[in-house]
């Protein structure tokens, strides 16, 4: 199994991966919502693409097969990061016919070993049940907290 990072030539493929996540994950999306992704994101991936969004893809033959993607932001320093870099995990998707190969296991583990390469003090995610267990066993553990998470919607 071999991981790589994403490079400018998969921005195509990148975008339709985030749309099966994305369906997936919060069931089928609006056409209009994918017009949007369709328009905007291959340009995201253009300007950020293994500058703070990196990608890592496992392939059989020429598909991509399964993907994650990390976030790395740069913050104030804190006692909670020391370092100041932070990344998120997103869109860790494994296409329905490569499931269950261990293909997420070994792109979590690559992801991981270049966070600490890019001395990232903390990496997060949000797991679903399926994912869970993946996770803690690269890892990661649950995290309780004094703060709540809160969001505010631009509408």
């Amino acid at each position: 199994m071999i991981v790589e990072k994403a490079n400018i030539e998969d921005v195509a493929l990148l975008t339709e991966l985030r749309l099966a996540y994305l369906n997936e994950d919060h069931g089928e999306l609006s056409k209009n919502d994918v017009e949007i992704i369709r328009r905007d994101l291959p340009d995201y991936f253009k300007k950020n693409l293994n500058q703070n969004i990196f990608c890592y893809l496992i392939r059989e033959k020429e598909e991509i097969a399964a993907c994650a993607f990390l976030l790395v932001v740069e913050k104030p320093m804190s006692p909670a990061f020391i370092t100041g870099r932070t990344g998120t995990v997103l869109n860790v998707y494994t296409k329905p016919q490569y499931r269950h190969k261990g293909y997420a296991k070994g792109i979590m583990n690559k992801l991981l070993s270049d966070a600490e390469e890019k001395n990232i003090s903390v990496v997060e995610l949000k797991s679903t049940e399926d994912g869970y267990s993946l996770y803690q066993s690269v890892g990661f553990v649950e995290e309780v907290s004094k703060y709540y998470t809160m969001k505010w919607y631009n509408q």
